[in-house]
């Protein structure tokens, strides 16, 4: 092994140690982030109007509320509603991925040509604007909003998938398993479906943050999560009526939480491509 080889072969090293110790931190704080928020109860959000607007300082970091509740109790409860409703739209909509990407492929024909169709449909709609018909129709809260999220978020990583099975059917070992007799759903199971899984889990972790903000914004205009919830988009929208008097805070720390979550999460996605992608490994 010459010199070039043993220093390229180092740098590769160190670039996959690096996504491995960032993603094992980023998913601790992801997961520690997530625990505590589900462990906050009503009775820690209590109201205490001897406490009302009190400003960021020791005894509350990010400060208090109208009603004296505490702002950091209160973020970190929805972050962690929001992130729930964010990986339950995940899963479901890579479940749809899945099942259109590989499934629409495989047979060809009119499904391809369907599962084509309603993909070009849905991003071809502001996801916005079909969110929130989509909550409205469903009758809103949190399953309105799941509903909607997934409706919306499929068809890029579905895209992704379709285009990696295409490549997959022109493969030797694809056209000997059809020769020797195995059906369409044999070698989608068997042969497309762990080829694809890497694509999948990326593509999944990516698809996180759009699912979140898309949540926080829609909740924000209304349309989401009911006024009770403690959502991130419940918080930022009661804070608009006081950030004319002054009370920066009350949007300033959920904001930036919402967006050091999104960081986050994009971040773990970035460096699971790397450690499952030799190609990214190199950028």
């Amino acid at each position: 092994m010459n010199s070039k080889t043993r220093s390229a072969f180092w740098n590769l090293s160190g670039v996959r140690a690096r996504a491995i110790a960032c993603v094992t931190l980023f998913s601790l704080l992801f997961i520690a982030l997530l625990v505590t928020g589900s462990r906050i109860g009503e009775e820690d959000l209590l109201v205490s109007l001897d406490n009302t607007f009190q400003a960021p300082g020791l005894g509350h970091l990010f400060g208090t509320d109208w009603v004296g509740r505490d702002m950091l109790l209160r973020t970190i409860k929805g972050m962690s509603i929001s992130m729930q409703v964010g990986l339950i739209s995940t899963v479901l909509s890579a479940v749809i991925a899945v099942f259109l990407g590989v499934m629409a492929p495989v047979f060809g024909g009119a499904a391809d040509h369907l599962a084509a169709w309603l993909i070009d449909f849905v991003m071809s709609v502001p996801h916005t604007i079909l969110i929130i018909l989509i909550s409205l129709a469903c009758g809103g809260g949190l399953r309105g909003v799941i509903t909607g999220v997934v409706c919306t978020h499929w068809t890029s990583l579905t895209r992704v998938i379709r285009a990696e099975v295409l490549q997959l059917k022109s493969a030797e070992y694809i056209h000997i398993a059809g020769k020797l007799g195995r059906g369409r759903w044999y070698i989608a199971t068997r042969h497309m479906l762990p080829a694809i899984l890497p694509q999948l889990a990326v593509g999944a972790v990516l698809l996180f943050p759009h699912a979140i903000l898309h949540e926080a914004s829609i909740t924000f205009l209304g349309f989401g999560l009911p006024a009770h919830e403690p959502a991130i988009g419940v918080i930022l929208s009661e804070s608009m009526k006081y950030l004319t008097v002054g009370k920066w805070w009350l949007a300033l720390f959920p904001g930036i939480s919402l967006v050091l979550v999104t960081v986050m999460v994009e971040a773990i996605g970035k460096n699971l491509e790397k450690l499952v992608s030799p190609h990214a490994a190199h950028l």
